[in-house]
């Protein structure tokens, strides 16, 4: 059963038309890739989908509900989350205060507690640092704590944009290993990443984003095989 569904969807930013009537659906467990270069429009969908911004035309629906002029807290509320490009980590607040932001839509105080604990299981490093302000973190560790933050409001499903990016390659294997973990662990992934060859090595299925247009889809292993993929996005 798709979890996410997405059809003709168009974004604009002025005149400038960004997302070009796209089409897609993430089944319920998958992992699923978004690829494609600079400015292809990944960001924008993802932004689209979470109710970041609007889109001109087009549907998305999310566990069989239209969410397409829904607003972002409520669509947080109903079990979808977003860690943004750039981890963007409230730098002041410390690591515990930024995990209870994630929480916000939460009223089950016991079940708070709870989740923060698992996700202290999962990241230990940031119950190490729990009390510092999360501005002082390494990259790996804010986008560990992004991550966390996402999961601390117990979403069914989890859309990730450009999370190993500008993170050493020793990292950059942990936060998929992670990714995978927590796909594991019966939540659904949508993963917007630069790095197609890991992106697609975990992935079940994937779709090329050029300039607005997805240019391909398929399995992610078949991708992973295809000449033009490898050419454009797979090449040392």
């Amino acid at each position: 059963m798709e979890m996410l569904k997405v059809t003709d969807l168009t974004v604009n930013y002025g005149v400038i038309q960004a997302v070009k009537g796209i089409s897609f659906e993430v089944g319920e467990g998958e992992i699923v890739a978004l690829i494609g270069a600079n400015g292809a429009g990944k960001t924008t969908t993802l932004q689209t989908i979470t109710g970041m911004i609007p889109s001109r035309t087009g549907t998305i629906q999310f566990n069989g509900t239209d969410i397409t002029k829904t607003p972002a807290h409520r669509i947080v509320s109903m079990g979808l989350a977003h860690v943004p490009e750039g981890r963007r980590v409230f730098a002041q607040l410390t690591v515990l205060e930024n995990l209870k932001m994630g929480a916000y839509t939460r009223k089950d105080k016991d079940g708070i507690e709870k989740t923060l604990e698992e996700i202290y299981k999962r990241f230990p490093r940031l119950e190490e640092r729990k009390n510092q302000p999360a501005g002082t973190l390494s990259g790996g560790e804010q986008q560990m704590l992004a991550m966390g933050r996402a999961l601390m409001s117990r979403p069914k499903m989890i859309v990730m944009d450009e999370p190993s990016m500008g993170l050493s390659p020793l990292y950059v294997t942990e936060i998929f290993k992670i990714i995978q973990e927590i796909n594991d662990s019966g939540t659904t992934v949508l993963l917007v990443e630069q790095n197609a060859k890991k992106a697609l090595a975990i992935a079940d299925k994937a779709y090329v984003l050029e300039t607005g247009n997805i240019v391909l889809s398929g399995k992610a292993s078949d991708l992973m095989n295809d000449d033009s993929v490898k050419k454009a996005y797979l090449s040392e």
